[in-house]
């Protein structure tokens, strides 16, 4: 009961788009039909600057930190955690208060792995850093970073590696739209607005 309550209330925060409240705040554009289309921190850094999407690159990190540090908290078996992560990205990806139109859940799942611990979180960050500043692709840092969080938990804390693999899974079928641009070469660069 308690972990189906957990599930749900993971799900409702992660389903507020942070995105779509900031840009309704500064007056910009609707991230979900402008720039790339998806109402995440990147689109958002095109769409309206620095300010904006750090806003909305914070809450989007709380989202998955919250109910996830909560249930870590309260001692929750690891696989149970991983359901709670996954139904705060869910709630991202298909929000129940926004149509079910959703973003990719990149910086929800980052702050969902959190409680396990800052030296993931350290190398996650700086997995992404570094393959966005070889190629300039934050999707292509985010699927990377993701693929490779199960590894690094394994380092690391061994008994989350499953969970964590949950959320590798859902992140990169999230992606798949992404991964396909990249191999037509049609993936737009950080810095550059999409074609799409």
């Amino acid at each position: 009961m308690l972990i189906s309550l957990m599930c749900v209330c993971a799900y409702l925060l992660g389903s507020i788009s942070s995105a779509i409240l900031v840009c309704r705040l500064f007056h910009l554009p609707d991230p979900r039909f402008n720039g790339s289309n998806n109402p995440g921190a990147t689109n958002v850094l095109r769409l309206g600057g620095k300010i904006p999407a750090a806003l909305v690159l914070v809450f989007d990190i709380l989202k998955g930190t919250i109910p996830v540090w909560g249930a870590y908290f309260l001692k929750i078996e690891p696989v149970w955690l991983g359901a709670i992560a996954v139904s705060a990205c869910l709630g991202h990806i298909y929000p129940i208060f926004f149509h079910f139109n959703g973003g990719k859940a990149v910086a929800t799942a980052f702050g969902a792995l959190l409680p396990i611990g800052l030296s993931l979180g350290g190398l996650l960050i700086s997995t992404w850093l570094v393959v966005l500043a070889l190629t300039r692709y934050s999707s292509l840092a985010a699927i990377v970073a993701v693929a490779a969080a199960p590894l690094y938990t394994w380092w690391i804390k061994p008994l989350y590696t499953v969970p964590v693999s949950f959320l590798t899974v859902v992140i990169i079928i999230r992606h798949r739209a992404n991964i396909k641009r990249l191999l037509n070469g049609k993936e737009p660069k950080v810095g550059k607005k999409s074609k799409d």
